[in-house]
């Protein structure tokens, strides 16, 4: 229906059906800066059910509607891995339907709670069973349509509208949005519906993009597009990011589309959804993660001509007690991507407790040294009229100086005239990753903020601490 107009100067929609789509291209800077070229990610989470499923829900009851397979008052299941769950819950809720989701266990609560707001029925499966046994969730949907009057089954997996869908708006979004510069999209694959979509519309209209694939390791679908789309002798194997990867190929993904599939692992993906976070502001889930991994070992071999647009399926509101939930990725041997992360900044707060004291250069000695000895300790930065650090003095400096000089201790003698040490300086948003070698060449470092001020000393002791605090919390 699109927008409507009401007598005043307000804008406004008939309902959640006119939100979907459309959604914006961000340009990513910090975490992409030693890539040549240009990476752009389509935030599919600001769609209104917060992902990329969104786009398919209403487009597939269009189609049982129009077959009459689809009834009034009638129900909807679908085999889900949570995102579809909720596009088509909106859409049921709209329309006046019930629906039945069948999750696989691995799934996050934040999804099952979700999915029953909106008074959906949600029934979990074991995830570590083949497609075809009964109590797969593939298994227990088929069933359940066949329990349920008037039912039907969404049918992500071999359902045309899912690939038409994103050949309607999400490819033709993305070439507007690009004015037609895009050279690249990247796309994770699980039912196929989005990077088939997106690639038949590419080549429908003779555009010269690669369209590239990530598949999460476990999956067999990086392999059967290395056979040319046979599954012969593949089997799947265990992973733990979410909403993508199969373990068989569905009907809708279209392998002979896609130019090169890569394959990424769950502590890649798990690390690009933190670095995402951290470094652009972008809360999203662990197939963005793994999207973003794929994407940055693409994009190593490409140079400055290149426009590179990254799907990002979803929130990561729906990963809270998962991949950022502290312990549990310290259960599953994730926390150490913490430290890959981490600023210099990050490692300071071991020590937040801990007033940073200073000198100034007319600061008299006797006034540094009962500094010293009142805060217990060995060494303070000097900052200069204007607040900036010019160099750390430490209380052998003072104490060879002293032995140099016949004059006591209340003469005018101030800092300036003692010869600072040259103690390196690291600035706060540095990766700690990068810091670390400075602290243990020179076993200190002074940080400091944008305008040059200190804000706190780091030291050889204070960096095994912090790594030691992330492998044991």
């Amino acid at each position: 229906m699109g927008e409507i107009e009401v007598s005043n100067p307000l804008r406004v929609y008939h309902d959640l059906e006119d939100v979907i789509g459309s959604t914006p291209l961000v340009r990513l800077n910090r975490s992409t800066a030693e890539s040549a070229c240009s990476i752009y990610v389509k935030l599919e989470m600001l769609n209104p059910g917060g992902s990329v499923k969104d786009r398919i829900a209403f487009t597939i009851l269009d189609a049982y509607e129009r077959s009459g397979e689809l009834k009034p008052g009638g129900t909807v299941v679908e085999a889900t891995s949570g995102n579809t769950g909720v596009g088509l819950a909106i859409a049921c809720a709209l329309r006046g339907y019930k629906s039945i989701f069948v999750l696989p266990d691995k799934m996050s609560q934040e999804k099952v709670s979700m999915l029953r707001a909106f008074g959906a029925r949600v029934v979990v499966t074991p995830t570590a069973v083949a497609p075809e046994d009964p109590r797969s969730y593939y298994s227990v949907a088929d069933r359940l349509v066949k329990e349920t009057p008037n039912a039907v089954l969404a049918n992500q997996y071999h359902n045309p509208a899912n690939p038409q869908s994103h050949y309607e708006t999400t490819g033709p979004e993305i070439w507007e949005q690009t004015r037609g510069q895009v050279t690249d999209i990247v796309c994770g694959m699980g039912t196929g519906g989005t990077i088939t979509g997106i690639a038949r519309f590419v080549r429908d209209n003779g555009y010269d993009v690669k369209i590239i694939g990530v598949d999460p390791e476990g999956s067999i679908l990086y392999d059967a597009w290395k056979q040319g789309g046979k599954v012969d002798g593949l089997v799947a194997a265990s992973y733990l990011v979410e909403g993508i990867g199969e373990d068989f190929i569905p009907t809708t993904l279209d392998l002979d589309l896609v130019d090169e599939v890569i394959q990424v692992s769950d502590a890649e993906s798990f690390a690009w959804t933190q670095r995402l976070v951290r470094e652009e502001g972008i809360f999203c889930g662990g197939s963005c993660g793994a999207a973003m991994a794929g994407a940055m070992k693409y994009a190593n071999k490409l140079g400055p001509d290149r426009n590179v647009v990254v799907i990002l399926p979803d929130s990561g509101s729906r990963y809270l007690s998962k991949i950022f939930d502290r312990e549990w990725m310290r259960e599953h041997g994730f926390v150490f991507q913490e430290s890959d992360t981490a600023s210099v900044a990050d490692v300071a707060q071991i020590k937040a407790s801990m007033e940073l004291v200073t000198a100034k250069l007319d600061d008299q000695l006797h006034q540094v040294i009962e500094r010293m000895r009142e805060h217990a300790v060995s060494q303070l930065p000097v900052v200069d009229d204007v607040g900036k650090c010019v160099g750390v003095v430490s209380e052998v400096d003072l104490l060879n100086y002293l032995m140099e000089v016949e004059q006591d201790l209340q003469s005018l003698r101030t800092i300036a005239d003692v010869e600072l040490a040259d103690s390196p300086i690291v600035a706060e948003d540095m990766n700690f990753k990068e810091a670390l070698p400075i602290i243990t060449r020179h076993k200190v470092a002074i940080m400091v903020n944008d305008t040059g001020a200190p804000t706190g000393i780091l030291t050889v002791i204070d960096a095994l601490a912090w790594l030691s605090q992330q492998r044991t919390e």
